[in-house]
């Protein structure tokens, strides 16, 4: 069956990664229910899939507020009756990447996105999800929370180690279960997020990198697969390894 009639949640619906999909999913047949911050980007995903005859729902939410995820899943649930896939995605750096130079605010703001809001959104589908015995959480980190980066900074890379360690935690506690959970660890993907580093990388730069459809097609085939199979860790990280020692300097 594939995601075919499948209810799945995407959050950083909008854009990047999130947006690319958002699309694959709709376009197998799935209900795409899209999250995100900035409810005009997340609409305008919405209007894309349903022009395209899918079925999608938009939802303007900060995965960072905790009564706001499980008033979504309760929405979700109401429309359309299940939620099959969760995919954890929402997350953002901070512009200043050093210990002494992030601020507390920084700090927060990335732990809250990153990992509270991958805790809460799960909190919210895995009682409906042990109900009907199956289920697929999927988790967007980065190579920076496998390998400390002074170029990704210090909130961003704690984060995201923290979300690699979150998803074992949840194939254990979640043991036959019939849930899954997979996490996903890119390297440099061409996104919007590159735009809040110091040095913000140039159009020859972005050429080497994963794109988000690159990125996107990982999960989608995490998603896909039939229950029985899970796929604990899938790295993908661009081919060509540039340089990027001056923009780590200038961190």
């Amino acid at each position: 069956m594939g995601l075919n009639g499948k209810v799945c949640i995407v959050t950083g619906g909008g854009s990047g990664i999130g947006r690319s999909a958002s699309l694959m999913m709709a376009e197998a047949g799935a209900k795409v229910v899209l999250v995100g911050r900035t409810v005009s980007k997340v609409e305008d995903v919405r209007d894309e899939i349903t022009a395209a005859g899918g079925t999608a729902m938009a939802l303007g939410l900060d995965v960072g507020d905790y009564d706001g995820v499980m008033q979504m899943a309760k929405d979700v649930l109401d429309a359309y009756g299940q939620i099959d896939v969760l995919v954890n995605n929402a997350g953002h750096s901070s512009h200043h990447r050093r210990l002494m130079t992030t601020t507390p605010d920084e700090l927060r703001g990335v732990l809250d996105s990153n990992v509270a809001g991958s805790v809460y959104c799960s909190q919210a589908v895995v009682p409906h999800m042990r109900e009907r015995g199956e289920g697929t959480i999927i988790n967007v980190s980065s190579m920076a929370g496998v390998n400390a980066s002074l170029l990704a900074g210090m909130a961003y890379s704690a984060a995201k180690a923290a979300v690699i360690n979150f998803t074992a935690f949840l194939n254990t506690e979640l043991k036959n279960t019939g849930i899954r959970s997979s996490v996903v660890i890119p390297g440099e993907v061409d996104t919007p997020i590159l735009d809040n580093r110091p040095i913000v990388p140039d159009g020859e730069a972005r050429d080497t990198m994963v794109t988000a459809e690159d990125a996107a097609e990982a999960i989608f085939l995490i998603a896909n697969l039939p229950q029985r199979a899970c796929i604990p860790e899938l790295i993908i990280r661009p081919t060509y390894m540039r340089d990027t020692s001056a923009e780590a300097g200038a961190a």
